[in-house]
């Protein structure tokens, strides 16, 4: 079944640590001043397409961005952020004017589209680890599917969370019809396009995800494709 809405995955605008060139993982940076110029470029881009409903990580770096973004969109409705309800807090982030529900777009909020959690790496400069373990097993920890880095999460023990959280919590607002954002990482939307593409271990590790620039997917007849 052809569907006309879009599913867009963003991966977040450079961060300080970026910047730096820090393992970062799930430390959680803001993004630099050129990454908040990424973000805002990449609105501009989408600022035309509706949007129903945005998904981000827990890390500030792809919240500021989504904010950042749609910032610059030409809809009328607002980002609104989801909280979970604690018990004492029942009712607390509740709206009671129908227009007001009307005029905002949720934003849910998970841990599960992070970052890969680089271990030991994290906060490490990223030539200086080259310089101490050497070119070759750095690249294997950055690179391969399946080996993790010290303490760390391999890409694929970062899509054995991810995915589930997909399928369950994004892909059925997608298959409503509704047009989806998601902003978060280069790891976890490796993961996304690996399930979308149907890509193999060895094929997804030569994907390479841009910051601030957004990926549009379409799916047809139950087959994903990418808008380029």
């Amino acid at each position: 079944m052809q569907k006309n809405n879009k599913l867009i995955l963003m991966r977040h605008g450079q961060s300080e640590w970026n910047k730096q060139n820090l393992f970062q993982g799930w430390v959680d940076i803001p993004l630099s001043s050129l990454g908040i110029q990424e973000a805002l470029n990449a609105g501009k881009i989408i600022a035309d397409w509706p949007i129903d409903v945005i998904f981000v990580s827990n890390l500030i770096r792809a919240q500021m961005s989504a904010m950042l973004a749609m910032s610059q969109h030409k809809g009328d409705r607002v980002p609104m952020i989801v909280h979970e309800e604690k018990e004492n807090f029942s009712g607390w982030f509740d709206i009671y004017n129908e227009r007001a529900k009307e005029s905002v777009i949720p934003v849910y909020s998970s841990w599960h589209l992070n970052e890969r959690m680089y271990g030991k790496l994290q906060g490490l400069n990223k030539q200086e680890t080259v310089d101490l373990y050497g070119e070759q097993q750095v690249k294997i920890w950055r690179r391969s599917y399946d080996v993790a880095p010290p303490e760390g999460e391999s890409l694929e023990m970062t899509a054995s969370r991810t995915i589930p959280y997909f399928k369950e919590k994004v892909l059925p607002f997608f298959d409503m019809g509704k047009n989806v954002l998601v902003s978060a990482h280069g790891n976890s939307l490796r993961a996304i396009v690996m399930h979308l593409l149907n890509l193999s271990n060895e094929q997804i590790l030569n994907v390479e995800i841009a910051t601030g620039s957004p990926m549009v997917f379409t799916c047809k007849n139950g087959i994903w494709n990418q808008e380029q």
